[in-house]
């Protein structure tokens, strides 16, 4: 807009705030693109592929209702069902119906899914470990997880 100025009164945050959340957002951002990246070397498929399997492969009898699946995954839970779709179509998920409400429907991982995953998982795990676990010493990791708690017992995860 002309003559329009960005000034500090657009903003009520203290440097330190802004440095802290786009901080966390970014660091977020580059520590999955990290694992994305290392996973893709690796010949595996993305992430978020990883995300839904560990979801259903740590499920109870190995299915989740979608609804339920997009409230668990770490990423894209605006698409779970397009991931769904694309993991069927790999015969490493099965979706059926619910058999109680024929609206609902259910994701469940196959054996060639549950395969995957744990093909996938030391590549995660090491990734993790090297660009994550490896910054902080034990006591700096449970005051982060404090933090985190902090956030989360707020409410917030409620609202995503």
């Amino acid at each position: 807009m002309k003559g329009s100025k960005n000034t500090n009164n657009d903003r009520d945050w203290t440097d330190t705030e802004t440095e802290a959340w786009m901080g966390l957002v970014k660091a977020q951002q580059l520590l999955s693109r990290n694992v994305e990246d290392e996973l893709k070397k690796k010949g595996y498929p993305p992430l978020n592929w990883y995300d839904v399997l560990w979801e259903l492969d740590r499920a109870e009898d190995g299915s989740l209702r979608l609804n339920d699946l997009g409230k668990r995954v770490l990423f894209d839970k605006y698409n779970v069902t397009r991931i769904v779709q694309r993991l069927e179509e790999e015969g490493l998920v099965s979706r059926t119906q619910c058999p109680v409400d024929g609206r609902g429907i259910f994701a469940c991982i196959t054996d060639k899914g549950r395969m995957l995953r744990r093909e996938m998982w030391p590549v995660y795990k090491e990734t993790v470990k090297k660009s994550f676990f490896s910054k902080f010493n034990k006591k700096e990791l449970k005051e982060l997880k404090n933090f985190i708690e902090r956030i989360q017992a707020s409410g917030l995860e409620e609202t995503i």
